[in-house]
């Protein structure tokens, strides 16, 4: 199994269909993904959401300061906004510490329930 595929909801179908010799077109068998570029609806969902919780002290000293909440115990945000994205919301986003963002972001996955959660919340497509 190609890494991190278990953090993929697609991965394990995609990879059970070419075991299975199913070589029609992937749009007729694969759930909808979302990009994430597009979109960034689950970086402006809740203050509450982007909060630190499993990471060492050495992911978090990686994390400008200008990007961590006063309290320390998550992102610093702008309403509900992550201060770390960037651009419009359903348009066109990019997260500003991408390479360094929290576990709870990397845990986010498109399409997945926090994903369409938030989607829904901004009037954004789930499907």
């Amino acid at each position: 199994m190609p890494r991190n595929a278990e953090l993929n909801p697609v991965a394990s179908g995609l990879l059970g269909l070419a075991s299975a010799g199913d070589f029609s077109p992937l749009e007729e068998r694969a759930a909808p993904l979302f990009d994430c570029q597009s979109c960034g609806a689950c970086c402006s969902y809740s203050s509450e959401w982007p909060r630190f919780s499993t990471e060492d002290d050495a992911q978090l000293d990686r994390i400008p300061q200008d990007y961590v909440a006063a309290d320390e115990a998550g992102m610093r945000c702008d309403g509900v906004r992550c201060s770390a994205l960037a651009g419009e919301v359903g348009k066109s986003t990019a997260c500003g510490i991408y390479e360094v963002r929290p576990d709870v972001c990397r845990a986010c996955m498109p399409g997945g329930d926090d994903c369409l959660m938030a989607r829904k919340a901004h009037g954004l497509p789930t499907l």
